[in-house]
């Protein structure tokens, strides 16, 4: 299963941006999943995440300025970034963890099952 990211952009400083994340073949609803963000040379970053009961987890970077969360219909995650600044310009990732566990943010990238290729974001001040 391959996840699928969309949505990444250039803006703004403190501009918006909503990225998806579509899992052809697995169900949302049934996975922890999570927003990962990497820029060359630097370790991958944790960002957000949410547990198979919705509850949410974010790095302390974006706390108050990002959003996960999902449309079981759609089978769709999302992360609304709002306040952007350069600091947020990366490729960013989602990824799904295990069927059947619960919390996923203390997971480090290649633990987690299922994992998109990326979409770039990229803010100018």
């Amino acid at each position: 299963v391959q996840l699928v990211e969309s949505g990444g952009d250039s803006v703004q400083r403190g501009g918006s941006l909503r990225l998806s994340c579509t899992a052809p073949g697995l169900f949302v609803s049934s996975h922890c999943m999570g927003w990962f963000r990497q820029v060359p040379g630097k370790e991958r970053e944790r960002v957000a995440f949410i547990d198979r009961y919705d509850s949410t987890n974010y790095g302390d970077s974006v706390k108050g300025r990002f959003t996960i969360s999902r449309d079981n219909a759609k089978n769709t995650l999302y992360l609304q970034m709002n306040s952007l600044s350069p600091e947020d310009t990366a490729m960013y990732y989602c990824a799904a963890a295990a069927v059947g566990l619960v919390t996923c943010h203390s997971l480090s990238w290649y633990s987690f099952d299922y994992r998109g290729q990326g979409t770039q974001v990229t803010v100018s001040s």
